[in-house]
């Protein structure tokens, strides 16, 4: 009884049913191993970065940076700090291109602290910049109000010389970076971990440094935070490279480094191609071009495996679409079917942490960078973050239509399992029935389990304080654009517009209850969240008695 599948029935329908020829309609099922987890991400996988991009930020004649950078950004602003405390605990990591171009107002600082300008011949085209202390304290104060957890990118360029092209060559001089940590710890600021460089590895964005080079650096960084932390009960991880996946690159890194030094192997993903391109949104209904990226994530599995079991894999920045994302798209409706899948597949493959680019900036903010709203992905991260366990399920299915994207999680702190079912067609209706593989050979309409399983259930989990066999209600998320265009910035929740409430506060994510026993009917260009409070999964109840102590 501790193997238990669900069978997912597939029948494609297109209102009126009279009008559906046999050709349109589809068979299949979904068989979902309840047993064991095949992953596990982090409690705070869900993860947003502040760039450190100045306002004159331009891609394809658009500047939509605004005051969004980690030096100007209003920390005063209500919306943010509501934002933030709604994906709590939310990472929040501080990086991007121009990270290895700031220097740090500390110590014995050999040049004037200025803010980045735009300069030919500069890498990305702008001057160095700087980063004062009391901008440090001020952060600082506003992630511990509101609860973030915060992920630093340091400087990795400093102190080495630019050959011909764009290789960089030399020592890391470690000088500015010592003195940052040190009035970092002094201050008493807690950083979950520091990130060491950003798009350095294999040829680079802009520039790049050697791996057998950058290893080496990472173990003098390594010994330096240990003595730095010695006399602390809480030590910092530490991170890198924060680049394009490149095998032999990141390989010989892990080689190079050895065990005890890299605690996670970062890389990120832009898969979608440039903002400017105008077939964007076909791009990102398309199947196949969402399902390549697996090759990149399984990549890094084997690489990690093989070479270095002692470290994490995760999703440093991800986009979309890069030079500052999609105008139009990135922040409306359309994009959500992007993000929600790439959030499925990297959670299968032992994905621990995924970082968005950015939490707001850019055409691709989580939130709108004039009003501070949040944009259709905001609310797609709060649903992942509240409803989706660190649990990953393993589904398989034999339904012919590429067009629908199922993942499987254990729920959120709580029983049950959670799945989230994405819908590409722009056409077909999805109706869904579920059975476990037990009452579809007795020919049963049911998932319940019988009384001796319901027992097991109750001793095992605390649901509201009813038995299993009590919850005949399934919760559904059913998540639309507003008047059916993808490029709304406003999003539906079960046919409601997800908005501000009077008060100017986050609104409230309540799902509609279905019958266990009735169809799940998923429309076409949707996504829903279904959760299942009394799906006997055994390796659910681990995780979820785990959450009560």
């Amino acid at each position: 009884m501790g193997f238990f599948h669900l069978a997912l029935f597939v029948f494609l329908v297109s209102p009126p049913l009279s009008l559906v020829m046999s050709k349109d309609i589809e068979h299949g099922s979904l068989i979902v191993d309840g047993a064991r987890s095949v992953a596990d991400t982090d409690d705070n996988f869900i993860c947003a970065t502040i760039d450190w991009w100045p306002q004159d930020k331009c891609d394809y004649n658009n500047c939509p940076w605004g005051n969004t950078s980690i030096i100007n950004l209003d920390l005063s602003q209500p919306l943010l700090t509501k934002a933030i405390q709604g994906l709590k605990p939310l990472r929040i990591r501080i990086g991007g291109s121009l990270q290895d171009q700031v220097l740090y107002e500390v110590g014995n600082l050999k040049s004037p602290c200025q803010q980045f300008q735009k300069k030919n011949g500069g890498l990305f085209g702008f001057s160095k910049g700087c980063l004062q202390m009391k901008r440090w304290d001020e952060l600082n104060q506003f992630f511990n109000k509101t609860g973030a957890i915060v992920t630093f990118g340091l400087n990795a360029l400093n102190g080495r010389r630019k050959t011909k092209r764009a290789a960089w060559v030399g020592d890391w001089d470690i000088t500015n970076a010592h003195d940052f940590i040190s009035y970092t710890i002094s201050k008493g600021y807690q950083i979950d971990s520091w990130e060491f460089g950003n798009e350095l590895s294999g040829k680079g964005i802009g520039a790049n440094v050697g791996a057998a080079q950058y290893g080496k650096d990472l173990i003098k960084l390594k010994q330096i935070l240990n003595t730095m932390y010695h006399n602390y009960k809480f030590k910092p991880s530490l991170i890198a490279p924060g680049g394009f996946y490149d095998k032999n690159w990141f390989d010989k890194l892990l080689q190079v480094t050895g065990s005890g030094v890299l605690n996670a192997l970062t890389h990120h993903i832009y898969n979608l191609g440039p903002g400017s391109d105008v077939n964007l949104d076909s791009k990102i209904l398309d199947p196949e071009r969402l399902s390549n990226v697996e090759s990149v994530f399984s990549s890094m599995s084997e690489t990690i495996k093989k070479y270095g079991p002692w470290s994490a894999a995760w999703v440093g920045e991800a986009g979309g679409a890069y030079n500052s994302g999609g105008r139009d798209i990135s922040d409306t409706f359309v994009n959500s079917f992007w993000y929600l899948d790439e959030l499925g597949i990297a959670s299968k493959y032992n994905t621990k942490v995924y970082c968005r680019q950015s939490l707001i900036g850019g055409n691709y903010g989580l939130l709108n960078t004039t009003t501070f709203s949040p944009n259709p992905d905001y609310y797609s991260a709060l649903l992942w973050n509240q409803l989706m366990g660190k649990k990953v399920l393993s589904a398989s299915s034999d339904v012919l239509s590429p067009f629908i994207r199922t993942y499987a999680h254990c729920s959120k702190g709580r029983d049950g399992v959670t799945f989230l079912l994405i819908n590409l067609s722009n056409k077909t209706h999805f109706l869904l029935t579920i059975h476990d593989r037990e009452s579809k050979e007795d020919g049963a309409k049911h998932i319940l389990k019988e009384t001796s399983v319901s027992s097991h259930i109750k001793s095992a989990f605390s649901w509201v304080g009813t038995k299993a066999s009590d919850v005949t209600f399934r919760e559904e998320y059913h998540l639309t654009p507003k008047d059916g265009y993808l490029r709304s910035q406003t999003m539906l929740l079960n046919g409601n517009p997800l908005e501000l409430t009077n008060g100017g506060e986050i609104p409230r994510l309540d799902p509609v209850r279905s019958n266990v026993h009735s169809p799940i009917h998923i429309d076409p260009l949707s996504i829903v969240f279904i959760v299942y409070p009394n799906f006997d999964a055994p390796a659910c109840a681990v995780e979820h008695k785990k959450s009560l102590i």
